[in-house]
């Protein structure tokens, strides 16, 4: 008897739920996603707007997130990973940086409503999709690095205090 109520409880439990990995992201990988799904709404939220000071407030908090981000991924990141991402990964990376960065400086130097404003920004975000997918694509950097033997937990502290510094230092530097 004690087997036929211990089969019926089997079968009613429900499965247990996993994610396809198996296992969580490490801290360093947990915190760069959670930033790009952040810069990801916010470009969302600005095809959105109308008025030119709501696009010029989001626009600032997009380019100040980027500009951490790719700041804490260039001195952690991708320097602490050479060596177990491809060199070509890392080489592209630093150079979509690089173009992101000019593409924001433009922008900063813009206002809401001149010519090619929105443009440029939607052409921003089409670029930060882009790279974000190569990040966390299969086989892409992020992929590489948990493969590797980096410490992504301690990695992970590293960049978060890092983060805070920046944040700190440039939260308080608004252009336009």
């Amino acid at each position: 008897m004690a087997t036929s109520a211990k089969s019926s409880s089997t079968k009613s439990a429900k499965p247990r739920r996993t994610r396809r990995t198996g296992r969580r992201d490490p801290l360093a990988i947990t915190l760069l996603k959670a930033d790009h799904r952040e810069v990801e709404g916010w470009f969302d939220e600005y095809e959105q707007l109308e008025a030119d000071s709501e696009k010029l407030a989001l626009f600032n908090k997009i380019a100040l997130a980027l500009k951490v981000h790719t700041q804490i991924e260039e001195e952690i990141l991708y320097p602490e990973e050479r060596g177990e991402v491809e060199d070509d990964m890392l080489d592209e990376a630093y150079v979509e940086h690089d173009g992101a960065k000019k593409l924001i400086a433009e922008i900063e130097a813009m206002k809401p409503g001149d010519e090619y404003y929105d443009a440029k920004v939607k052409v921003l975000g089409e670029y930060i999709k882009h790279h974000v997918k190569e990040e966390e694509q299969p086989g892409g950097i992020f992929a590489q690095a948990k493969k590797g033997d980096e410490d992504l937990e301690a990695m992970g502290k590293r960049m978060k205090a890092r983060k805070e510094e920046l944040m700190a230092e440039l939260g308080g530097k608004q252009p336009n």
